[in-house]
């Protein structure tokens, strides 16, 4: 069992792990990333440590100061120039460095790092891997759940990433007019992931991962703070995690299990956030016409959001969403969820002929949405027998437990005609 003086340390992890890596940045430069990164996790294993017999008043102020001094200390041992350092913590330059705690440094400092994340010097995948790393605190196993990649892959990534930057000088900067649109765009889908990763989580024993999910919404809301950098597809990314947020606390029940959108408790949904998602889409028309799939998928998680109950939702209007989305971002998890739709406006043959269309291995790590999908199909029409066979296969891809559990308990509910 996990004692609660590492669940706050994992909570402060999550929180404080990209502030503490882009103040350090600021600091020491690019050129010491690695340095740094490893002063920020040692900084945490000693918290643990001392914080055993008093957690300090202030953690998060403890954490940038011990975080500071060890990444002094590791630069003295390389034999950095040691009047640079005199500077850091003397003199006139100790005012500048106070500075950089108050909050909006502490803001700009992280948008430099998102943005410097997500340089167009770096591969796409290179960028997400690294965002979620020096961002968001991510582990290499976490990155390889959220990317669909193999630890090693990820780690040689992420070694690859940091000697790039070293090696190119890439700057520690917000980019300029003429860069930001493409690097935006790159940013937004960092923050996706981020977000997907917490609201269905590809950890075989956590389905959800609400810190993750509020991490997403935080550099989300950090970014469109900055006028410079605000956007359409902005506001219409932080309304589809702010709505689809409202529902995670109806998602598992008091002992753990999966609930679907049909059963769930629609008083649990937080009306605050979903308020905040509906205001996020309206503020999207400023920005016009620019669409993108975040503006589909918000749409569609309001609509959900908004009904009263399950069998009132507007199914027209969200397969439309689906269609549009489809034809701007063709991809086969649009295409189970447009058969989804049919299935529930009891179109069963057009669901099973948009099943058809795509292989259940292009799905990947969600290949057992495919199989589920399909064996509600089955049902749909009264085939119990081939049902279950999908079902079974479901089962045997699926990797989370709850997940697995509740398909194991829609299979025992199951019984095969005479």
């Amino acid at each position: 069992m996990t004692k609660p003086n590492e669940e706050r340390v994992d909570h402060l992890f999550r929180q404080q792990y990209g502030k503490m890596v882009a103040i350090l940045i600021r600091i020491f430069g690019l050129a010491n990333l690695e340095l740094i990164e490893d002063a920020v996790q040692d900084t945490f294993i000693s918290a643990l440590k001392t914080w055993e017999k008093k957690p300090p008043d202030n953690p998060e102020a403890w954490l940038t100061t011990a975080a500071k001094n060890r990444t002094i200390d590791l630069l003295r041992k390389l034999k950095v120039d040691d009047q640079r350092l005199t500077k850091i913590n003397t003199g006139p330059s100790t005012i500048a460095l106070q500075e950089l705690f108050l909050d909006h440094e502490i803001e700009d400092s992280q948008l430099r790092m998102i943005f410097t994340a997500c340089h167009p010097l770096l591969t796409p995948v290179d960028q997400i891997s690294f965002a979620l790393k020096s961002i968001s605190g991510f582990t290499v196993k976490e990155i390889a759940s959220a990317l669909l990649l193999k630890e090693d892959t990820v780690k040689k990534r992420l070694t690859r990433t940091r000697q790039q930057i070293k090696s190119t000088n890439i700057s520690f900067e917000i980019p300029n007019k003429q860069d930001l649109t493409e690097r935006l765009e790159r940013v937004h889908q960092v923050i996706y992931l981020i977000f997907t990763e917490g609201f269905h989580s590809g950890k075989k024993d956590m389905l959800i991962r609400k810190d993750l999910c509020g991490e997403a919404i935080r550099l989300s809301k950090l970014i469109l703070k900055k006028p410079m950098v605000r956007s359409g597809n902005g506001y219409a990314l932080l309304s589809l995690m702010c709505v689809h947020a409202a529902r995670l606390d109806s998602k598992l029940s008091p002992t753990g299990e999966l609930i679907d959108l049909k059963h769930q408790d629609r008083s649990l949904w937080y009306k605050p956030l979903i308020d905040i998602g509906r205001a996020a889409l309206t503020n999207t028309e400023a920005y016009q016409p620019a669409v993108s799939s975040y503006h589909f998928e918000a749409a569609i998680a309001l609509v959900h959001a908004t009904s009263k109950t399950f069998e009132e939702t507007n199914w027209d209007f969200i397969f439309l969403n689906y269609q549009k989305m489809y034809e701007l971002y063709p991809n086969p998890f649009t295409i189970v969820n447009m058969a989804i739709v049919k299935l529930q406006q009891k179109q069963n043959q057009t669901a099973i002929e948009l099943l058809n269309s795509i292989k259940p291995e292009q799905l990947q790590q969600r290949e057992y949405l495919f199989y589920g999908t399909m064996a509600d199909y089955y049902l749909a029409i009264d085939n119990q027998a081939t049902a279950l066979v999908h079902l079974d296969t479901a089962i045997k891809c699926v990797s989370n437990e709850a997940e697995k559990n509740y398909l194991l308990k829609k299979r025992g509910k199951i019984k095969l005609s005479k």
